[in-house]
């Protein structure tokens, strides 16, 4: 099973403490070593590191685990190959770009015999959750046309799209246009809002702890979603399986069951 990431703010925040629990489960604290990648939203822009390389001896993670970028949308992915070869065009996150913004997407899971409608979206790579992406992306611009919807009537149209994939196997995924964040659950993902007032959390893969009294604000607010927890101290809400969660502004403001 891939590991899946996300992180969704009121303020830019760096996500250093988390992608370093994250970081160990390529390859260190689990299984997963066919490759790596995060994005991280800076406006309209997004900066996207990918490498084949488990993250756990990765230099590129090394980089990013010491690099305070500060972002308010965070999508991150470490793999354990299904369908495709381990190389740098099958790494997740994938980017692509609608209505004028970039959209990023990671999946966990496998979908079995499912044959994607592309329209104008071509995947580069060979995995089925790349050509997942593309579907999605092509039915929801056929969905609104030429226009971006406001996040919750295009949180319902995904959510109308997404039982034509998950029938075909495991679709836990990650979509975000840096103003929001999508978590859908298929098996298993679980999210966590970090507001006032902040205590100290503590890593379940590696012996660190951080006290986010030192690191915020009385305002700030951090919603942070993971396959599994990432911290053994705190209580994490799991999302229910075939629902999905819109998280605007580091709160988890809409809930659909996608089913």
């Amino acid at each position: 099973m891939c590991q899946l990431l996300g992180m969704n703010c009121n303020v830019p925040t760096d996500i250093c403490f988390s992608f370093s629990g994250f970081q160990a489960r390529g390859g260190l604290t689990d299984e997963h070593r066919d490759g790596w990648g995060i994005a991280f939203f800076e406006g309209r822009g997004c900066r996207v590191f990918l490498d084949p390389l488990p993250s756990c001896n990765s230099p590129v993670a090394a980089l990013v685990r010491n690099y305070p970028i500060h972002s308010r949308n965070v999508v991150a992915h470490i793999r354990k190959a299904t369908q495709g070869v381990v190389a740098l065009e099958n790494t997740h996150p994938f980017q692509r770009e609608l209505w004028g913004q970039y959209w990023i997407f990671a999946h966990n899971g496998n979908l079995e015999h499912f044959v994607p409608r592309l329209g104008r979206f071509l995947p580069v790579g060979s995995t089925d959750s790349e050509a997942a992406f593309c579907h999605l992306l092509a039915g929801l611009e056929a969905c609104h046309g030429t226009a971006a919807p406001e996040p919750e009537a295009l949180f319902d149209s995904l959510c109308a799209l997404v039982p034509e994939i998950a029938r075909h196997g495991s679709f836990n995924f990650l979509l975000s246009n840096g103003a929001w964040l999508i978590a859908h659950c298929s098996t298993k993902l679980s999210y966590i809002v970090r507001q006032a007032p902040f205590s100290v959390a503590h890593l379940a893969d590696e012996d660190v702890s951080v006290d986010f009294r030192e690191h915020t604000r009385e305002a700030d607010r951090v919603a942070v979603v993971a396959t599994l927890p990432l911290t053994d101290n705190e209580r994490w809400t799991p999302i229910e399986a075939g629902s999905a969660v819109l998280f605007v502004e580091g709160e988890a403001l809409a809930r659909r069951r996608c089913v």
